[in-house]
């Protein structure tokens, strides 16, 4: 297979949402009470809502920058691609880049809905939440349905308000949830407490895909604030091993054969060992932990119910024979820093040119229409939504794709030769709070 004749599918990519996200989908008192989009004094852009104070996070939206302008700062949409915030505009994106369609996780509540659990007025937040999914669904995914697979979040907190969402979500023809691996983050019970099993129902019953996104849960952690930034950004996906493992153990699994759960840009090298240990652990031990694994293996598990999801990852791409080509799917993390745009095809191809053309597909697109229930060659043509056709119509459309430089705060002086550290970008934010506090 060519580069050019592949077909992608990202099954992570990323939203900074636009100012006017509500206004189409609340009104009256719904509307005045919404998250609110402000400016501040110095020109950093954030939303507030319920006295919380949520500012965009530099390194959520770096695309397109130089990269040596990377940070984690505040920014102003005026120092983004267009493509970060603006449907149309991401179209043009995934099309330079070679992208034949995406599921894209929020920003303004995080990608699980997590600031929503911190909102003091939860009846509020669920008016709110239920118009972020309709503005998603209606406004962005439906602008180009055959490019956007329909993912929302949910009001864990609320039970019935929960499984209540599930269903209206399927019906509008949602395709995923996304919630967080770790919801005793946000003092709700453990997933393998009671208080789940209507959340399991309901996403069976409607056949949606959970996605456990890295950050919406378990914390990457650190170990200092004197640790160099890098280090922190290293065991980031790695993090997400923290909620496999847990979620691996769920009864639910047992009696929902048919739960898919996304694991979403934690990356595949590290599954090999993982599931090693995972066998080792419940063979040493099962005789007397009450093992929900007595006969089935907890790898046979894994492959059964878990997609893995990477963005850039040779060492895992050269094993997928330990991690199973049928639970492997591709993803370019845009507008992240870590996202591979323009040139994901060139990085792609050269770490999966040695598979099969079989293979190729599986992991290029045929897992995530699958996982997802998303019949992307209904929808549009196959040919037309190869790397090399969409890479036509951008070249037709006049796509700029040069650097754009926008400056901004920096987390040290200019000058300052040692290492960036995780305390650095602790006390970036800090002092943006207080500034932002003063000028109120």
């Amino acid at each position: 297979m060519e580069m050019n004749d592949m077909v992608l599918i990202s099954v992570d990519d990323h939203i900074s949402e636009p100012p006017d996200m509500f206004k189409n989908h609340l009104s009256a008192k719904d509307l005045e009470d919404a998250p609110r989009f402000v400016t501040d004094a110095q020109g950093k852009a954030a939303w507030e809502y319920q006295g919380m104070y949520l500012p965009s996070v530099g390194l959520n939206a770096v695309v397109g920058r130089p990269m040596n302008e990377y940070g984690m700062e505040p920014t102003a949409l005026d120092q983004l691609r267009a493509g970060v915030y603006d449907v149309h505009a991401r179209v043009e994106d995934m099309d330079v880049n070679g992208i034949a369609a995406s599921v894209n996780f929020g920003s303004v509540f995080d990608f699980a809905g997590g600031r929503l659990h911190r909102a003091k007025d939860k009846d509020r937040a669920l008016v709110h939440l239920r118009a972020y999914n309709d503005w998603h669904k209606d406004e962005w995914c439906d602008a180009y349905p055959a490019r956007f697979i329909p993912c929302g979040i949910l009001p864990t907190w609320n039970m019935d308000a929960c499984v209540e969402e599930i269903h209206r979500l399927a019906k509008k023809g949602f395709k995923a949830v996304s919630v967080s691996d770790a919801p005793t983050v946000q003092g709700l019970p453990s997933i393998h407490n009671e208080y789940w099993e209507p959340f399991w129902k309901a996403i069976v019953d409607t056949d949606l895909t959970i996605c456990c996104h890295i950050g919406a849960g378990n914390p990457a952690p650190h170990a200092s604030e004197e640790t160099p930034i890098e280090a922190w950004i290293t065991t980031m996906p790695m993090s997400i091993a923290y909620g496999a493992a847990d979620w691996l153990q769920l009864q639910a699994l047992h009696k929902y054969p048919s739960l898919r759960i996304a694991l979403s840009e934690g990356g595949i090298g590290w599954v090999p060992y993982f599931l090693e240990r995972s066998d080792f652990s419940n063979w040493r031990h099962k005789a007397w932990t009450n093992s929900v694994f007595q006969d089935l293996k907890p790898s046979e598990m894994f492959r059964r119910h878990f997609l893995n999801c990477f963005i850039d990852d040779q060492f895992g791409l050269q094993n997928i024979e330990y991690i199973g080509e049928d639970n492997i799917a591709y993803e370019t993390d845009y507008p992240h820093s870590d996202t591979l745009w323009p040139e994901v095809p060139e990085h792609l191809y050269k770490a999966i040119r040695h598979l099969t053309d079989a293979q190729i597909d599986k992991i290029t697109h045929q897992n995530a229409m699958r996982w997802f229930n998303f019949p992307l060659f209904e929808l549009g043509r196959k040919e037309d939504l190869t790397v090399g056709a969409l890479r036509q119509r951008a070249e037709a459309a006049g796509v700029d794709t040069s650097p754009k430089s926008s400056g901004g705060d920096r987390p040290v002086e200019e000058g300052t030769t040692r290492p960036i550290t995780s305390g650095d970008l602790m006390r970036m934010f800090s002092q943006h709070d207080k500034r932002k506090k003063e000028s109120a």
